[in-house]
């Protein structure tokens, strides 16, 4: 499944300056809200909401092959959590080095630990969840 990209390098930038932010064991999460949702739910074809995410996985996790697994794995883990977060938010994602040889379940459940508490789960999928 294709998840919205970000592919402005200054998003990146704004995400690392302004954004709520985690830092966690094997990944760093920021969180800013999208200024341009609106927009891009006018252009969306089932016109929803969605989040824009964004992996950085640097050199320092290893050589190409290492990167790409790495990248695989958070946008796996990514996939668990996707549904129940709030909407209109730029998502960026950066490993760090430890993620080496993880699994894709330890990633899921530390993204979700790191969205618990950036709050960005949706109160109202709780509620419908509980009836």
């Amino acid at each position: 499944m294709k998840f919205p990209a970000i592919k402005e390098h200054h998003l990146y930038n704004k995400a690392y300056r302004s954004g709520k932010h985690f830092f966690g064991r094997y990944v760093c999460v920021y969180v800013l809200k999208d200024l341009h949702a609106n927009k891009l739910k006018k252009e969306h074809p089932q016109k929803i909401l969605v989040n824009r995410l964004g992996l950085s996985v640097s050199k320092k996790v290893g050589g190409a092959v290492r990167r790409n697994r790495a990248k695989r794995i958070i946008r796996a883990a990514y996939a668990v959590n996707k549904d129940s977060l709030k909407k209109g938010f730029l998502i960026v994602i950066s490993a760090k080095p430890e993620i080496v040889g993880k699994k894709s379940a330890d990633i899921a459940r530390e993204l979700k630990y790191a969205f618990s508490k950036l709050d960005m789960f949706d109160e109202s999928l709780k509620k419908t969840e509980r009836r």
